[in-house]
């Protein structure tokens, strides 16, 4: 199956993951968090991620969340769901328990932990083909700097031509267009999706690429699909001008609100009862929050009424 053809494509953000003010699950926000990000327009939704804060989350957390989220969305829209984990067994047994719970795909970054603790390519690869072999549905490969894995386009291409499951790529590192472009060369057929992320920063140049996905912050999925839908219409000079429009709440996004801006986004909108992230990680610089709103009200996403 070729990527124009794929099963998933479109725009996929990711959820955000809301605290109470005491640190605590906040479950009623998340779930109108959810609700507002299908009525914005999300094609599909991607839950523990990193934009998630799903390294504050505890295994049983972890569950709750999924099984809650599997179960509100219904069905409504595919879900993604993050299992990264550095031990193989324990990923492929996350990975399995979200396919039970109603997952259309897993996320999973290459096995790592901290600053140093690296696998070869071999364990690498031994480690998709043993999640593979757990379940049926495809596995997105994230390849992100967080992981401080080098990935090449061509060892990525040999796991989607050998590994089963291995279908779609969320491209996150340095001249992503590039990679794109050299993982649709070598990978043909067997690259499923290929994917845009870090916000939407680079999605324009991602497109040209060959991407199919998108997979941003989720507080304007309403911005991101008027990109997306055009450029899918091959209307490329209005998806364009969209993206020239957007690009300013996107840039905001990606260098200087980061993991929190969605959920400024949507306490301001009253989707959500609290936009604190949970301790250790510091909470949004006032200043640069109230800079974050006045970007977003040039623009008018539905975040910003969605809950008023």
């Amino acid at each position: 199956m070729n990527a124009m053809a794929a099963r998933y494509q479109g725009v996929f953000p990711v959820v955000p993951t809301t605290f109470t003010d005491a640190g605590e699950l906040d479950l009623q926000s998340q779930k109108r968090c959810v609700d507002f990000m299908i009525d914005a327009g999300s094609t599909g939704l991607c839950i523990l991620a990193n934009f998630s804060e799903q390294f504050v989350l505890s295994d049983e957390e972890r569950e709750v969340l999924t099984a809650t989220i599997l179960k509100h969305v219904a069905g409504r829209v595919p879900v993604i769901v993050t299992t990264t984990h550095f031990g193989t067994r324990v990923c492929a047994e996350r990975s399995r328990r979200a396919q039970d719970l109603g997952a259309a795909m897993v996320m999973v970054m290459p096995p790592y932990h901290g600053a140093t603790i690296r696998v070869t390519e071999e364990k690498i690869y031994e480690f998709f083909a043993t999640l593979s072999a757990a379940i049926d549905i495809p596995i997105m490969i994230q390849d992100a700097p967080v992981s401080g894995t080098p990935l090449s386009a061509t060892f990525l291409a040999r796991m989607a031509k050998e590994i089963r499951n291995v279908a779609y790529f969320k491209i996150e590192t340095p001249g992503a267009a590039s990679k794109l472009r050299e993982l649709l060369r070598l990978g043909g057929d067997a690259i499923e999706g290929p994917w845009d992320g870090e916000e939407a920063i680079t999605l324009l140049p991602d497109l040209e690429a060959g991407a199919t996905g998108a997979m941003t912050g989720g507080g304007y999925p309403d911005g991101i699909r008027k990109i997306m839908d055009a450029w899918a219409a091959g209307k490329h000079e209005e998806a364009t001008a969209e993206y020239t429009r957007w690009l300013p709440l996107i840039n905001f996004e990606n260098r200087q609100g980061g993991i929190l801006t969605a959920k400024a986004l949507m306490k301001e909108g009253g989707v959500i009862a609290c936009e604190a992230p949970r301790h250790p990680f510091p909470a949004m610089h006032p200043e640069v929050r109230k800079g974050l709103l006045a970007t977003a009200r040039r623009l008018g996403p539905m975040v910003l009424r969605w809950g008023k």
